[in-house]
């Protein structure tokens, strides 16, 4: 087998040799004319200090959603888990909607409603038809600005995510990579789980709820995005008109100093020999997801890839593909 890889090597240098002259030309002409044929991202900072940015590319649908300044990060160890509880919270009805209704009217709109929480952003979005994101981003609004709290839904979903916490607990992947957080930024605000602790999802209640919404959900920390077919300047215009100014609202301008989460290396090992397989994860300090280098830095995590036991027999196959097409002995 290591010979036949060898040979395979050679194969594939002397192909590259012989083609790469040709194709070079061809092949930059290709990329410029795809990156001439992307959509420009167009960003307009509102005078409430809110951003919005969109790529029209003349779809008959589009996406368009909220990216608050608000996950687990900006949490305290006594409202951990708050940001996400927040997310379970916005779709069970505000002073303009009863859960009901904003099902049903995403439903008729053929739309589709979602919200996700991470360690530094909560998001809601949507995606509709084109025609349909007035409608849409009016929805948004709604959720993140109205929504009721209300206590017996508060009730509900703390059982939900008491449940959700369970099943997370039961994913040894999930788990790593929380355990990952808590050695690699211990005693900061990375270090925090997205969840929560099981006692503060039992004891966090309205006021709770409503003093992060007003600490955290401002006007400068809000960025409109969308993408598909999207007018640039209609999603302005209903930014302005969803999303009053700060003097408005009455709204603080005030942004909470977000404290430095620095990393720390160290080791920790759990063992537990009663389990077929060793989940493992290993984090190294690097630029942080504002730095301009993350965007290389995700490029070059997309072409390493990933790999898993299950990809030995699709890869062996792409092998004699590969190999067949070109002549070659397998």
């Amino acid at each position: 087998m290591a010979a036949r890889f060898i040979r395979l090597g050679n194969s594939l240098k002397l192909y590259t040799n012989k083609t790469s002259l040709v194709k070079h030309a061809s092949s930059a002409s290709a990329v410029k004319q795809k990156l001439v044929n992307l959509p420009p991202t167009q960003l307009t900072q509102l005078d409430n200090g809110m951003r919005v940015a969109s790529e029209d590319s003349g779809l008959p649908t589009a996406t368009v959603g909220i990216w608050i300044d608000s996950g687990s990060r900006y949490e305290t160890d006594k409202n951990n888990g708050v940001a996400h509880f927040l997310e379970h919270m916005a779709f069970k009805g505000t002073s303009k909607r009863s859960q009901t209704d904003l099902e049903l009217e995403v439903e008729n709109m053929g739309a589709h409603l979602n919200a996700y929480t991470s360690r530094e952003q909560t998001v809601f979005y949507a995606k509709c038809l084109s025609a349909d994101v007035p409608k849409a981003v009016e929805i948004l609004a709604d959720i993140i600005q109205n929504s009721k709290l209300g206590e017996q839904e508060i009730e509900r979903e703390r059982g939900v995510i008491l449940r959700e916490m369970q099943e997370v607990e039961t994913n040894l992947q999930e788990v790593v990579f929380d355990h990952l957080h808590a050695t690699a930024f211990q005693g900061t605000a990375l270090g925090r789980t997205i969840l929560g602790p099981t006692q503060n999802i039992k004891s966090i209640t309205r006021s709770d709820l409503a003093e992060f919404v007003s600490t955290h959900y401002k006007s400068p920390r809000l960025v409109l995005a969308g993408a598909g077919g999207i007018s640039h300047g209609e999603l302005v215009k209903l930014a302005e008109k969803h999303f009053p100014s700060a003097k408005s609202s009455g709204e603080s301008t005030e942004i909470p100093i977000l404290p430095n989460c620095r990393f720390t290396g160290s080791e920790i090992r759990v063992r537990d020999d009663s389990m077929p397989l060793a989940h493992i994860a290993v984090a190294v300090e690097s630029c942080g997801w504002a730095n301009p280098d993350s965007i290389p830095l995700m490029v070059a995590n997309t072409i390493i890839g990933a790999w898993d036991r299950s990809q030995v027999c699709l890869f062996l196959f792409c092998c004699q593909i590969y190999w067949k097409f070109h002549g070659l002995a397998f």
